[in-house]
């Protein structure tokens, strides 16, 4: 058979061989597949794609419904005009409601008041002092009160109280009676211009002026009432005190704060001078111009904000401008220092009422009129009505705005603006809270008192929850990795399948455990023991590295009686012994370093816990970032060696192996070839435990003392946005400013976190990309 002949037998035969083991394998059934596992495998491929799309679908729907819930924040008031009420003919000037805004009333040029019932007006009557008229009133709506001044120098107040009385059927109709208190005689028998009344139940101040055409003259009259457990005795007069004198100009508006205790005088100089009443003496203050750096230094206007410590000015140009007390220099009275400053209006304001629930308030000239936020400087809603008004007020539950206009026409108006307090700028900008004079960050979201100003800034709260991240990080990482790295590549697999499980099983230790721990046990401990850490924490690595050099240089012949793996038998004795020392060892080192003169005595002692704040001006506190650090960092550290000792222990073996027989050592192996390849995975446990320590709450509200910081002192206690959320949600109002508020911190953190781990996972990939021909 020739050579061309054998080829083309053995082509032919080929194909034919081929198609009988084809037929074989299709008819023996070891080699078929049975049909269930075909289904099963069909069903789990679906499954698990209908798994990764509803754990897209399901993070979606949490971002999306945190979405909604602080979509709120940011919008501003809603208005809509429902109503107007023609009051008919009569020279009314002033305007008020009850606290349910059902049953308004006004207020003649001669101070009687007219209540309005149904689409009518009722005349209320109360007593004036026999041949007095009525020369100046101020109607004060936060207890109902207007205070009249007569032309003869008297003032005496009348209490507008409303109750609800409710008919068979159930409907409620709101009712009012007047209540008239004694007339007090100023001394000065000149008309009243200008007035004001407040005060505590059982100390009270009244600041008037008098005058005519001429010079005025401002006198404050202070009145007592003892209080007992029995009930309230009368109202007497104990004082009247003239301050013309002490005052620059001819004075012209007066203002009481709600304790009674600060007075505001306004001159036709421009001048605000702020008298102060402590034991029993009124001092001056401070004077100021609230304009004086304008061309038109002129002051329009003088009004309290809710809370009385916050005056909103304006001049006749429009400008307006907020000041409040504040703490110029510590350990001084407080002095007016201008907070805030909103676009002008047209002209001076002719109207104003403030809110009773917030720090709104309304300013108006004019037709034009404006509701703002005093703590955010904010304008919530704004708009020209196209009728000049005389005055407006703000319901009691900051749910209605009625304006009256020149032609006596009531206008109401629904207001919508359950989240004043709300900004981009409250939240992430630096403000000027009342008591503050300078900007600043601060989380304050309660107070004791219904006119506290909240303040709601997420950036301590942030600053909170970086810190104690590095901290733990600090801590951790270099713990996790070096262990996961020893442990993968030098020690014994006897010993590695003991130490595994280990840590595996400390990383589900409850974090409200680690928390108690801290705070109990170990942030006591520790307090007055820094000295020795810190000597500890410099000195274990030391001695590390110090063995690993000697061990190295021993011969080979003593060394090989310790088998590989097991050198850490040897290292043991040497670590405990090392740490011992430190930590006994630390007091002598506070005895060298760290000497300050003691407060009480005046000697010098050593006490780290008094030269820490001596030297840096940051406080020393028992529960801070140190103690949050080791324990969170004892709850991160399981997590990235469990991670990262398994992809160590993954590289391939042929790797090491390769290396070793080129001649490099272990070490060498370990670092130049093992890590590089398992890189991505390192990268991935670190990122899983940075998101654990982000969202870290049980300990961090444990132990750090959760006091909402900006400092980084590493101790002091902070607040982080998680534990911010555990504290204040149980508190919150649902659907409050504070309920969404949280909301918002936790989409903060949910950013931060996506984030993080999508930057995690591109670098992961990289990694991945760049050693996968290792």
């Amino acid at each position: 058979m020739t050579q061309q002949t054998l080829t083309e037998s053995t082509v032919t035969a080929a194909p034919a061989e081929s198609q009988a083991f084809r037929a074989f394998y299709r008819n023996d059934k070891r080699f078929r597949t049975a049909p269930s596992t075909h289904l099963i495998d069909r069903f789990m491929t679906q499954f698990i794609n209908v798994g990764g799309v509803s754990i897209i679908a399901a993070v979606m729907g949490i971002f999306v419904f945190i979405f909604f819930q602080i979509l709120p924040l940011f919008r501003g008031a809603e208005v809509r005009e429902t109503r107007i009420v023609e009051l008919g003919p009569g020279d009314y000037v002033k305007l008020g409601v009850d606290e349910w805004g059902e049953k308004p009333f006004v207020l003649r040029s001669d101070g009687r008041p007219f209540f309005l019932n149904g689409d009518g007006l009722v005349a209320g009557e109360f007593d004036l002092p026999e041949g007095e008229s009525v020369s100046a009133f101020r109607y004060r709506p936060v207890d109902q009160t207007v205070v009249y001044g007569t032309e003869s120098g008297k003032v005496l107040t009348v209490k507008v109280a409303f109750e609800p009385e409710f008919a068979p059927g159930g409907k409620r109709t709101i009712t009012h009676k007047l209540i008239t208190g004694e007339a007090y005689d100023s001394g000065l028998a000149e008309p009243v211009t200008d007035l004001d009344w407040a005060g505590t139940e059982s100390d009270m101040a009244a600041a008037v002026v008098l005058g005519g055409a001429g010079a005025h003259h401002v006198r404050l009259l202070t009145f007592e009432r003892e209080v007992t457990l029995f009930g309230s005795g009368e109202l007497s007069l104990s004082g009247v005190e003239d301050l013309t004198a002490r005052v620059q100009g001819d004075p012209r508006k007066v203002l009481v704060a709600s304790t009674g205790e600060e007075v505001l005088v306004a001159t036709d100089e421009d001048h605000v001078h702020f008298f102060q009443r402590t034991a029993g003496e009124v001092h001056l203050r401070q004077t100021f111009e609230p304009f004086g750096d304008l061309s038109d230094t002129s002051v329009a206007s003088m009004h309290f904000i809710l809370g009385d410590v916050s005056v909103v000015f304006t001049n006749d140009s429009g400008v307006n401008r907020i000041y409040s007390l504040s703490e110029v220099t510590p350990g001084q009275p407080r002095q007016y220092v201008r907070s805030k400053e909103f676009p002008a209006l047209k002209g001076g304001a002719d109207i104003y009422a403030r809110s009773l629930r917030n720090k709104s308030f309304l300013i108006g000239h004019g037709d034009q009129v404006s509701l703002r936020h005093a703590t955010t400087e904010t304008v919530r809603w704004q708009k020209d009505l196209g009728v000049p008004l005389k005055d407006a007020v703000i319901g009691g539950k900051y749910n209605l705005m009625l304006f009256l206009d020149r032609d006596n026409k009531l206008h109401y108006y629904d207001l919508k603006d359950p989240h004043p307090e709300a900004s981009f700028k409250a939240f992430f900008s630096k403000l000027v809270y009342e008591g503050s004079p300078v900007p600043r960050y601060e989380w304050q979201s309660t107070g004791g008192t219904d006119d506290f100003e909240p303040k709601l800034s997420l950036v301590p709260l942030i600053i909170g929850t970086l810190k104690g991240t590095v901290y733990a990080m600090i801590f951790a990482l270099p713990i996790a990795l070096l262990a996961a790295v020893y442990t993968s590549q030098f020690l014994k697999p006897g010993y590695r399948a003991v130490v595994k499980p280990t840590m595996e099983i400390m990383a589900s230790l409850p974090s409200v455990v680690l928390g108690f721990f801290a705070a109990l046990w170990l942030a006591p401990l520790i307090e007055d023991k820094v000295p020795s850490m810190l000597l500890t924490v410099v000195t274990l690595p030391v001695a590390a590295l110090g063995f690993g050099w000697a061990w190295s240089q021993l011969p080979y012949r003593q060394r090989r009686l310790i088998p590989p793996g097991t050198e850490f038998i040897v290292f043991t004795p040497i670590f405990i012994a090392t740490a011992v020392l430190c930590w006994h060892g630390g007091a002598l080192l506070e005895q060298l370093a760290f000497r300050v003169k003691d407060p009480s005595t005046g000697t010098m002692i050593a006490d780290f816990r008094l030269w820490w704040p001596h030297v840096t001006g940051t406080p020393f506190e028992q529960r801070n970032s140190l103690v949050v650090g080791f324990v969170m960092g004892f709850a991160v550290i399981p997590l990235i060696f469990t991670i990262a000792e398994d992809s160590l222990s993954n590289v391939p073996a042929f790797l090491r192996s390769g290396s070793l027989a080129l001649g490099a050592s272990r070490w060498q192996t370990s670092l130049l070839v093992v890590l590089p390849t398992a890189s991505a995975g390192i990268f991935s446990a670190l990122m899983i435990g940075l998101g654990r320590a982000i969202g870290e709450t049980m300990i961090v509200v444990m132990a750090t003392g959760n006091t909402p910081v900006m400092d980084l002192n590493i101790f002091s206690g902070m607040r982080t946005l998680s534990a911010n959320i555990a504290v204040e949600l149980p508190e919150a109002p649902h659907h409050g400013t504070l309920y969404r508020t949280l909301f918002l911190g936790a989409l903060a953190l949910f950013m931060a976190t996506f984030l993080i781990n999508t930057l995690a996972e591109l670098l992961r990939q990289r990694l991945r990309e760049k050693y996968k021909t290792v």
